[in-house]
């Protein structure tokens, strides 16, 4: 840990104008070979004239207010649904913006409301002719004539937004007072591009010293919508939907590209808006194809620019990064340097490590350096614990880093705010010496995997690897598993529906996992109708493949079954409409078997799916909970299926999941090398090198033996969090 190879480079640090001798005395501590500047802050000359290299962050849609005031029609937009409202007459009047941040939100008066607004009757999902409906500009008001005693009615309309997004989340938190609240300008518009690329053109020479343009991100945020309530201050919010690229000129383009138009509800969908839980339809898919399309060849004319001054771009894989679709085929056109991605988690790490066509890849480490944390608790100020949160959050991280390499990391917001946390600078020291010491041991080597390839099963495949829709969702059961998946020595890969109806089931692939709740994009919903999918699994894994199924996987209301794959788990799940036919009574299995060998006392899937019964006589029910089945397995002619009513993601599930990929793959003579006798732990051995590393991610002291290929094991003991390495 102390060699100085690992004190040095591959970090990135926030520097802050008025705080220069504290900047250059952490990017020295810290071993930084890059300062960036943050969202409100500015770097001085003498930081930009140090030895470091200087990363500066540029958001291109929020580069001059003073354009976007003198250009209000050339705003980002976005369909809002207005809050329903009960009718108690033959009319009804609807405040458009009641319920929604009027700070962030202007109503779309400029275009044509009854051309590109929609007004439902939500009671019997019947659109109102725009005959029956006015609105009133000055008064933001819909006015509904004929309407039904005691129905809903519900207005999707244009708002442009006046506020963006990041910059007002950024604002709000460190309380920035009366400045300036930034515009969002769309790059969708000739006007708004000639502007933008003369603008970044200027921008480059301006800053000569800068060697990396840090785009935050590309054009469209995330959508975010505010409300005017502090009980309800986000009223909706996925990180992966594309809400915020609609504009009527937008959608022209489209029309006229695609050879078919595309309406509000296409976008507002009942409330649900364009959620990366939900299934997404065709025109859904369609509309992001054309979006991306469009990013991917504007952002290359911005990337051109920022190269032919010589210098390197990197994007943020959040806030502006809806549309750049870096799992997707085009990603590699866009040309970038780099990727930074903002991380808590294991999963997180393996989403960045896993992009092609971009050479570096960093991370963000978080605690950000502002107050306080992303759901508003105190970090960098009284009552928090920065420190703390930094080694639980590494600890997670590195799990990732133990199987998939990054490049670098680093850190963003205010650098002053670390003052007075002295704890939290000497755990960041330990953090980058490990990281580069990981990093190292992946140079020229790739650390042992098992002989399982697993893929996870959704609606949406590769497009949304890692589930990332956001940070980590406490028990959503997908976003549970693929954080336990993160840091398990196994290949995985993300399906969809369509990848299997086109190509079948990959045949490097010896496991499915199909996870999550009915009707949701993460177990598939009507997917499940398709007879094709049905067949294709089946009969792939009659000829030996594996099938994990969790909590309500392959569930459909089609015909007499709700698990579409009940034959192959064995097992299915009582929703009321069989409460008359009879059900196989079943016992929990004496025997230790091979899945649950390594759990002790109750199983603690989190939120379990109960009612499940058995279907074959065959099943054997490793684990119940109120006569429901918890764990069971069920083989089907050469191949095997597992049911599990529910995930977790703890040290005790995560071995359990180990195993029992290992026993669908048929493969439990394979299970051992490379394992840790204590769950708290993990470990990584890499072939080439002949580098075992060893980490404990819990905060207390753990023994451990680790079983190298021969079987033979290896005493270690680790502090907590902490990290041991050993030569083999």
């Amino acid at each position: 840990m102390n060699n100085d190879l690992h004190k040095k480079g591959n970090f990135t640090l926030p520097g802050e104008a008025g705080f220069e001798d504290l900047t250059l005395e952490l990017a020295e501590k810290w071993g930084a070979d890059a300062i960036r500047d943050s969202d409100g802050t500015v770097l001085s000359d003498k930081i930009i004239s140090s030895a470091y290299n200087i990363y500066s962050t540029l958001c291109l849609i929020r580069i001059d207010n003073q354009w976007a005031k003198a250009h209000p029609d050339k705003l980002q937009q976005n369909y809002l649904m207005s809050y329903p409202v009960i009718a108690e007459s033959d009319s009804v009047e609807i405040n458009l913006l009641s319920g929604y941040f009027r700070e962030q939100f202007k109503i779309n008066a400029n275009d044509n409301p009854k051309k590109w607004w929609q007004v439902f009757d939500r009671t019997t999902g019947e659109e109102i002719p725009a005959k029956r409906w006015s609105f009133n500009p000055e008064k933001g008001i819909v006015t509904v004539q004929d309407t039904k005693k005691w129905h809903k009615y519900t207005v999707n309309f244009l708002a442009y937004r006046i506020w963006e997004a990041i910059s007002m989340y950024n604002h709000i938190t460190n309380n920035w007072g009366d400045r300036e609240h930034l515009m969002p300008i769309d790059p969708i518009y000739p006007e708004t591009q000639k502007f933008i690329l003369a603008y970044l053109e200027k921008w480059l020479k301006e800053h000569p010293r800068t060697k990396i343009v840090r785009f935050t991100s590309m054009f469209y945020n995330f959508a975010w919508f505010w409300g005017d309530s502090a009980e309800l201050r986000f009223t909706y919010a996925d990180w992966g939907s594309y809400e915020m690229t609609v504009s009527p000129y937008a959608l022209h383009l489209f029309a006229k590209a695609r050879g078919y138009e595309l309406t509000s509800e296409d976008f507002v969908n009942n409330g649900s808006y364009c959620s990366s839980h939900n299934v997404p339809s065709r025109r859904l898919l369609d509309w992001m194809d054309f979006m991306n399309e469009f990013i991917t060849g504007f952002g290359r004319k911005c990337i051109d620019l920022v190269h032919a001054a010589g210098k390197q771009a990197y994007m943020f894989y959040d806030d502006h990064w809806v549309g750049t679709e870096p799992y997707s085929d085009r990603f590699k056109d866009f040309n970038f340097d780099g990727l930074i991605k903002c991380v808590f988690n294991a999963f997180e790490a393996r989403l960045c490590a896993g992009v092609q066509g971009v050479k570096i890849k960093e991370l963000r480490l978080h605690p950000y350096l502002f107050p306080t944390g992303l759901k508003g608790e105190p970090t960098f100020m009284e009552g928090g614990d920065p420190a703390r949160d930094a080694r639980r959050f590494w600890a997670n991280i590195r799990r990732g880093l133990l199987r998939a390499p990054v490049d670098r990391i680093g850190l963003g917001g205010y650098l002053h705010l670390v003052e007075g946390f002295g704890d939290f600078v000497e755990t960041m020291t330990q953090i980058a010496e490990e990281f580069r010491i990981l990093r190292g041991f992946h140079e020229n080597d790739k650390p042992y995997t098992a002989p399982i390839k697993v893929a996870v099963l959704t609606a949406w495949g590769r497009l949304r690897c890692w589930v990332y829709v956001g940070h980590f969702i406490a028990g959503m059961e997908l976003y549970e598993l693929t954080e336990s998946l993160a840091g398990l020595p196994v290949n995985v890969m993300f399906l969809s529906f369509d990848d299997i109806l086109q190509n079948g089931v990959p045949k490097d692939c010896q496991v499915i996992i199909n996870t999550g709740r009915v009707n949701s994009a993460w177990t598939g919903g009507d997917h499940w109708k398709n007879e094709k999918i049905i067949e294709v699994i089946t009969d792939w894994v009659a000829n030996g493949g594996g099938f994990i199924g969790v909590a309500e996987p392959s569930a459909c209301q089609h015909n007499a079954q709700y698990f579409q794959l009940s034959h192959l788990l064995g097992v299915d799940r009582e929703i009321g409409l069989t409460l008359n036919n009879g059900k196989i009574k079943f016992s929990v299995a004496d025997e230790k078997h091979f899945i649950v060998q390594d759990v002790k006392g109750d199983i603690d899937f989190g939120n379990d799916i109960n009612k499940v019964f058995v279907v074959d006589k065959d099943t054997k029910v490793l684990a119940e909970k109120e006569g429901s089945p918890r764990v069971a397995v069920h083989n089907f002619r050469k191949g095997r299926s597992i049911y599990l009513a529910g995930y977790k993601f703890t040290p005790e599930n995560t071995r359990l999941l180990y195993r029992t990929l290992f026993w669908a793959a048929g493969r439990e003579r394979d299970f051992g090398p490379w394992t840790c006798s204590n769950i708290y732990t993990d470990c990584a051995y890499y072939p080439k090198g002949k580098k075992l590393v060893v980490i404990n991610s819990s905060d207390k002291s753990e023994k451990t033996k680790v079983f190298d290929s021969s079987g033979k094991s290896i005493n270690v003991s680790l502090e907590p969090h902490g990290i041991k390495i050993m030569d083999m």
